[in-house]
C-alpha cells in the first residue's frame, strides 16, 4: 500500500542524496526541471527556505521527491492501492499510472500559484486542534461561522487531531470554542490561505479548467480519494475528485480506514518521499499495521537489499 505525502514536508536538502545515489532518482529531476522550465532541484538542494516553502514551489518539490523515490523502489514493489495527503494525491496517480509525472509537475506548480492567489484575494488562516475528535471540530466551526465569514474543519488527520480553516476571524472564534470543549492545543499554522475550505472555491475552478486539459489514464491500482474517503479506479472519476479536493475535506481517517480494509491483512504500508508524517499518523489510525517510510537513500538502500 503506497502513501504520499502532502505539502509541509519540504526542507532544504530534500531528495539531493537520492539524486547522487540512482540514475532513476536523477531523470526524475531533470525532467521535472524541463517539464517547468526553473531549476526546482536546486531551489530543492540549495534553497532558499523562505523560496521553497512558496506554496508554488513546495508543492511540485515534494511531488517530485516521491516520484524520485518511487522510479528507484518501483521494481520491488506491487501496490495494491494508494492514497496520498491532498498534494499527494497527485503522487499517488502518478505511481498508478494515471498521470505523467511531467503532466502532474506542471498541475501542482499552477494548483500551488492558484491557491496563493485565492489566498492573496480573500486571506485566511488555519489552525491544528490537538485533543478533540471530529465530531467536536465540526461542531464548533459550525457555531463559529457567520454570515460573512466561515470556518471549516479541513483536515481530518488522527482520531484526535485535526487542522480548522477558514476566515481569520471565524478560525479564532473556533479556536476558543475549541479551547473551552476542551482541546489540548490549538496552534496555529503558517500558511498562504485557507485550504481545503470554500474560500479555496476560485482556485478550484481554475484548477477544474486545468484539469480538463491534462490526459488521464485508468489507475493500474486503485487510489483513495481525500474527499470521498473511497477508492478511484477510472479517470474520469479521478479528475472529478482532484477538482473537488481544494474545497474539499481531506478525510484521511476514513481514507487510512479504507485503505486498510482494501490492502487486507499482512500488507506493509510504504510512505514514499520526505519524513515520515503520515507513517505516524497511520499508526493512530489502524492498529498493528506494518509501515515504513522511504525517503532518503540510506534508506532506500537498506529497503532495496531486503527486497533484492
Amino acid at each position: 500500500m503506497l502513501l504520499c505525502p502532502g505539502q509541509g514536508a519540504q526542507k532544504v536538502g530534500m531528495g539531493k542524496d537520492l539524486a547522487a545515489a540512482f540514475p532513476a532518482a536523477r531523470e526524475v529531476f531533470r525532467a521535472v526541471d524541463d517539464a517547468l522550465g526553473v531549476a526546482l532541484s536546486k531551489l530543492m538542494w540549495d534553497g532558499p527556505e523562505d523560496e521553497l516553502t512558496l506554496t508554488h514551489n513546495a508543492q511540485p518539490a515534494i511531488l517530485t521527491h516521491s516520484l524520485a523515490v518511487w522510479a528507484v523502489v518501483q521494481p520491488a514493489l506491487d501496490p495494491v492501492a494508494g492514497a496520498g495527503h491532498s498534494l499527494g494525491e497527485y503522487s499517488a496517480y502518478v505511481a498508478a499510472g494515471a498521470l505523467s509525472a511531467t503532466a502532474a509537475a506542471r498541475l501542482v506548480r499552477r494548483r500551488g500559484e492558484l491557491m496563493l492567489e485565492a489566498g492573496q484575494a480573500r486571506p485566511g488562516s488555519m489552525a491544528a486542534v490537538i485533543g478533540l475528535d471530529a465530531g467536536h471540530v465540526s461542531d464548533a466551526c459550525a457555531q463559529a461561522s457567520g454570515e460573512h465569514d466561515v470556518v471549516v474543519a479541513a483536515n481530518l488527520n488522527a482520531p484526535d487531531q485535526a487542522v480548522i480553516s477558514g476566515d481569520p476571524g471565524a478560525v479564532e472564534r473556533a479556536g476558543k470554542r475549541l479551547k473551552e470543549s476542551g482541546a489540548k492545543r490549538v496552534l496555529p499554522l503558517k500558511v498562504s490561505g485557507a485550504f481545503h475550505s470554500p474560500l479555496m472555491e476560485p482556485a478550484a475552478e481554475g484548477l477544474r479548467a486545468e484539469l480538463e486539459q491534462v490526459d488521464f489514464a485508468d489507475p493500474a491500482f486503485p487510489v483513495i480519494a481525500n474527499a470521498s474517503a473511497e477508492p478511484v479506479r477510472d479517470a474520469a472519476a479521478a479528475r472529478r475528485l482532484l477538482g473537488e479536493q481544494l474545497t474539499a475535506p481531506v478525510r484521511w481517517v476514513e481514507s487510512m480506514q479504507r485503505a486498510a480494509a482494501e490492502a487486507g491483512n499482512d500488507v506493509t504500508f510504504v510512505e514514499v518521499g520526505p519524513g515520515a508524517v503520515l507513517s505516524g499518523l497511520l499508526r493512530r489510525i489502524v492498529r498493528d499495521t506494518q509501515s515504513v517510510a522511504l525517503g532518503t537513500a540510506d534508506q532506500l538502500n537498506a529497503f532495496m537489499e531486503q527486497h533484492a
